[in-house]
């Protein structure tokens, strides 16, 4: 293969998927029980022998960098390329230092890029769920002497509106491309996936940069809604690479939901046992799980540490994971070190980590699918959220599109039930009032 750098874009807030991104990085949302969800961009990478990369964050990225590292678990803590992480600076531009998109944030970090001679530079979304081998897609790209490939998949209509829109000929150059369109006039979707020849990747920055620049004010200066659009208007050659595997986009709390049911089945799309694809992930020593006598395991994922008790059907068990006797896990995701109590049953919800279920807890009940009232976008399947470190009394009734927030204790919860669609803040917020009463009553300026 050609010299190649991949620079993965890791610095999303991704606001759609709530609690589980309040307070780290998109891309460090775990997933798949052992996994964090950019495991797979950076797999992705080193199976298809590109070592070279480089990972830009920015949103709260404390627990993606503790998670990386030096790159250990992807063989990439190398003397010559291996990873690295880069953090906006004062840069390219004097006034600022936080990246206003995409596009942005690799034109902030060119100086690095140009240091080494690569031939091309594989510019990768850190959030996606997928298996791909980028040497056929650059092989692609070199075929038809383009300026950039795009990654493309097919996405239900309905969908369309989350992603970027191409239209292409029949040898796959592209004639039209718009960015979350709101009535999508196709179905082929842009998966975030760029391949850009070196010379003509900093040209088209350094021109969307000044362009921005003269403008006097800030721009997007977006990948989707700024560079290719105007690549394709100015006839350049831009190709899209039709890709058929399994791919999501795990944005939404429902994608989030679906994506993980979608590892269940007896024959899934995605398959995380595939050995000539390893998806490499940093790991805790856990003991084995423990399936105690009596207990049911259905259809699940069940992570190394956990200790099941009671009865988990059609779920994912990070590494940690307690289920009491009596207790039922159903259509859930239970994240790491979380503990259901005795008697209580878990339907159709997502636990962030170290959350603790009390007894006799029902949590996702009834048939009211009213939507969450602060968040009706987000939560409106039937999902219930549960924030991390939260402590449910026992005891409780929660309802379906219930969001419920981090670090909660018993003696916050105003009643033993939470009707569909309510929510209940996270101490933080719910106790604001209390550090600031005595913020003003203390002595300290």
């Amino acid at each position: 293969m050609s010299k190649v750098l991949a620079v993965i874009l890791a610095g999303g807030q991704g606001e759609r998927l709530s609690l589980l991104s309040q307070k780290r990085a998109k891309p460090a949302v775990p997933f798949g029980g052992k996994y964090r969800i950019i495991d797979f961009a950076l797999s992705n990478c080193v199976n298809s022998g590109i070592t070279d990369v480089v990972v830009l964050t920015q949103y709260r990225p404390h627990s993606l960098h503790d998670h990386i590292g030096i790159g250990k678990p992807w063989d990439l803590d190398r003397q010559k390329g291996g990873i690295h992480l880069l953090q906006p600076y004062l840069g390219q531009r004097e006034e600022a230092d936080w990246y206003l998109g995409t596009a942005d944030a690799v034109y902030q970090n060119l100086d690095f890029i140009m240091e080494a001679r690569y031939d091309y530079v594989l510019v990768l979304a850190g959030d996606h769920i997928y298996r791909m081998d980028y040497g056929p897609m650059i092989a692609f790209h070199q075929q038809r002497r383009a300026d950039v490939t795009l990654g493309g998949v097919v996405v239900p209509i309905e969908e369309g509106h989350r992603f970027g829109i191409l239209e292409t000929d029949a040898e796959g150059r592209v004639n039209s491309f718009e960015e979350k369109p709101k009535e999508p006039r196709g179905t082929l979707g842009s998966m975030g996936i760029y391949v850009f020849n070196r010379e003509t990747l900093t040209r088209v920055l350094i021109e969307d940069g000044r362009s921005a620049e003269s403008s006097g004010k800030p721009t997007q200066h977006d990948f989707g809604h700024n560079i290719i659009p105007t690549m394709v208007a100015k006839g350049e050659r831009v190709y899209a690479y039709p890709f058929t595997g399994y791919w999501q986009d795990v944005g939404t709390i429902q994608s989030y939901w679906e994506t993980h049911m979608d590892l269940l089945s007896d024959h899934p799309a995605f398959d995380l046992y595939d050995p000539s694809w390893v998806i490499h992930t940093r790991s805790e020593e856990r003991p084995p799980a423990r399936i105690s006598s009596g207990s049911q395991i259905v259809s699940s994922l069940i992570s190394h540490g956990c200790v099941i008790k009671g009865r988990v059907e059609h779920s994912v068990l990070s590494p940690g994971v307690v289920v009491e006797e009596n207790a039922v896990v159903r259509d859930s995701i239970v994240l790491f070190d979380s503990v259901i109590g005795a008697g209580s049953v878990v339907d159709r919800a997502i636990l962030d980590k170290e959350v603790i279920v009390g007894k006799n807890c029902r949590i996702g009940y009834g048939e009211d699918m009213t939507p969450n009232k602060l968040e009706p976008t987000r939560l409106n399947t039937g999902i219930t959220l549960i924030g991390k470190r939260a402590h449910l009394p026992d005891n409780l009734k929660v309802g379906r599109n219930v969001k419920i927030g981090t670090d909660l204790r018993p003696e916050d919860f105003p009643s033993d039930e939470l009707t569909s669609g309510e929510t209940i803040e996270d101490r933080t917020f719910a106790h604001g009032w209390e550090r600031e009463l005595a913020r003003r009553t203390s002595n300290i300026p």
